[in-house]
């Protein structure tokens, strides 16, 4: 194995994507199964993560989700990827993963977006503007304070005292707020690789240590699809790319379909450039082929960590995915990462 490749931790997010004939329920139900099966392959992490309205998504309320994965689970850490701060106010965020730690400690972290709802009705309903969003290093700065007890007239209930680690979300423009908070940074995808190892670099040049982190800590997400051929490897990819396409020209995104029926549809010439160009860039293949671009990905970027992201139709083939890239890292002899 490759001595890059076994140094680095390996994480999940799953994003409880709903599939066709499969509803939103069993999506959340789905995630804490996978949580259960993650674990039992030594992954270090397990997130889940924050949509509002949309239609194939049903991941809402991270932090409740979190706590079911987490009362499923017993050793892997959970997460969200993440808590969207501006759409919510630091104390209760605080409050709410004080009370995470507490039932479940030394096993929590905090992941932290600065989205807010996607669209003018759900940021009505969440009652936020676009430019919310660019108060989020202040909302961290007060979110991170609740748990160091820095207001004199307000104490955070469980919160103060506990360590909950924070880790910054970032497409680029997180990564100084992440630098200048002195937080992990978790950042994707790998497919923007230039923009990627410039917001990495930039993190990297401004880190400031804090009480959370003593130095940069970068953790790189994006999906990684393993199967026993190229072409099996590259089907997985299938359903999320045709429901970004679908969702760019019909304003709509739609549960998971079956790859089958993928690839019988009648496509525009419009859906089908979209299609393919949501399956290009991914680190996906046998397993030879993505451990050479694991190996490279994380020199290029000097990743602590890889956070995978896939989402597919075929859960039995997505559990496969993870079982060969849990082969690929060696994650269950000895399980050294997970307790470093």
């Amino acid at each position: 194995m490759s001595s890059v490749i076994a140094s680095t931790r390996f994480s999940v997010l799953d994003r409880s994507r709903t599939r066709e004939g499969r509803d939103a329920p069993q999506a959340l139900r789905d995630t804490v199964r996978l949580a259960r099966q993650v674990e039992e392959l030594g992954f270090h992490r397990f997130w889940v993560s924050e949509h509002h309205g949309v239609p194939g998504v049903a991941g809402s309320a991270p932090t409740v989700l979190a706590s079911a994965v987490a009362a499923a689970t017993s050793t892997i850490r959970v997460g969200t990827g993440g808590v969207m701060l501006p759409n919510h106010q630091p104390l209760v965020v605080a409050e709410q993963f004080g009370v995470l730690e507490s039932l479940f400690p030394g096993r929590i972290d905090m992941g932290l977006g600065r989205s807010v709802g996607f669209t003018d009705g759900v940021r009505r309903a969440l009652g936020r503007e676009k430019h919310d969003a660019e108060d989020f290093g202040q909302q961290l700065a007060e979110l991170l304070g609740w748990f160091e007890g820095t207001r004199p007239d307000v104490h955070a209930r469980p919160s103060e005292g506990l360590r909950v680690p924070p880790f910054v979300l970032a497409t680029g423009e997180g990564a100084a707020v992440a630098a200048a908070a002195g937080t992990p940074l978790v950042i994707g995808d790998l497919r923007g690789r230039e923009r990627l190892l410039g917001a990495i670099d930039r993190y990297r040049a401004g880190f400031r240590p804090s009480p959370w982190a003593a130095e940069p800590y970068v953790v790189v997400a994006g999906t990684v699809a393993v199967a026993e051929t190229e072409e099996e490897a590259r089907r997985l990819l299938e359903p999320e790319a045709w429901a970004m396409a679908h969702a760019r020209t019909r304003g709509t995104f739609p549960p998971l379909a079956p790859a089958e029926r993928i690839e019988a549809t009648a496509m525009t010439e419009k859906e089908r450039g979209l299609h393919e160009s949501g399956l290009r860039g991914h680190i996906h293949g046998t397993e030879d082929q993505v451990r050479d671009a694991l190996e490279k990905a994380i020199q290029d970027t000097g990743a602590d960590e890889v956070l995978v992201t896939t989402s597919t139709y075929d859960r039995a083939a997505l559990l496969d995915s993870f079982r060969r890239l849990a082969h690929i890292a060696d994650l269950t002899s000895g399980n050294a990462k997970a307790a470093a």
